[in-house]
């Protein structure tokens, strides 16, 4: 198992991409959230760019750790990430621009659900690639947070 620069690149690229995207279409609603009532430990809105744009590049290292194995699970443990990529796009669409804030929080409880799913299948693969996701699990732990308590708040 050779780390590939250039796999490396676009698996980082891919997971960047879906959050940069997931951001453009998001921008104008984003404000809305400044408007929102917050619970207790709300971040400052800069250090979400700041956060995610970590996760992402984790997510995608972790990705081509796991894309560069011989190991034949691979290929149900990247369905796997893409599934809760997906979702993760989801969510701020939902969140933001619907600002359903119930519905993106039960999408969140399904990213929490596929995160675990995916760092068990990533383990089993490569522990270093499941080791690298700890920090996006407890970040969607914190969003479910922030998220329900806006939906409470903000009824």
């Amino acid at each position: 198992m050779k780390l590939n620069t250039k796999l490396l690149i676009s698996s980082i690229f891919i997971s960047v991409g879906v959050g940069a995207l997931a951001g453009l279409l998001t921008t104008d609603s984003v404000q809305v959230y400044e408007q929102l009532i917050k619970p207790p430990l709300s971040p400052p809105s800069w250090v979400f760019p700041v956060v995610w744009t970590a996760l992402y590049i984790l997510m995608g290292i972790s990705a081509h750790l796991i894309s560069i194995s011989d190991d034949p699970r691979k290929e149900q443990a990247l369905k796997i990430y893409g599934m809760q990529l997906f979702l993760n796009f989801c969510w701020s669409i939902v969140f933001f621009n619907m600002q359903q804030y119930l519905l993106a929080f039960v999408i969140l409880v399904l990213l929490w659900i596929l995160i675990v799913l995916m760092i068990r299948s990533f383990n089993k693969i490569n522990p270093l690639a499941a080791k690298l996701q700890i920090p996006y699990l407890l970040w969607v732990t914190f969003a479910g947070y922030l998220n329900l308590a806006i939906y409470f708040l903000n009824k």
